[in-house]
């Protein structure tokens, strides 16, 4: 098996333990975190509907996938949830390390107003 391939089997077996834990519910919707090579993806999801509540990407905000770029996505859900009625949401690393651009984004979105 080849490097990359250990790498998506770690990081799924990772966000299988994660997901048996947090699960979004109306009142507390899941904030899930999905970062790629060039960009960076939050969306808030209540489980129990099967629905995306709010969405935002470096895509939308143009600033590519560093850590600025991630603040900026941060801000940017945090506003979105709060323009839904949303203050308190359960995070969800989806198998990435807490570290870098998925921890600049929940410190933004900390700051925006959501309750992680």
């Amino acid at each position: 098996m080849d490097k990359q391939k250990q790498k998506t089997v770690r990081r799924s077996r990772r966000k299988t333990g994660i997901r048996k834990r947090v699960i979004g519910t109306p009142e507390r919707p899941r904030l899930t975190v999905f970062r790629s090579l060039t960009n960076i993806y939050a969306q808030i999801i209540d489980d129990l509907d099967g629905k995306t509540l709010a969405s935002a990407s470096t895509i939308k905000a143009s600033g590519g996938g560093n850590i600025a770029a991630a603040t900026e996505v941060g801000k940017e859900i945090a506003k979105q949830a709060k323009d839904a009625g949303i203050s308190k949401v359960a995070f969800d690393r989806n198998g990435f390390r807490y570290h870098g651009r998925v921890k600049a984004l929940a410190d933004a979105a900390r700051e925006g107003g959501l309750g992680l």
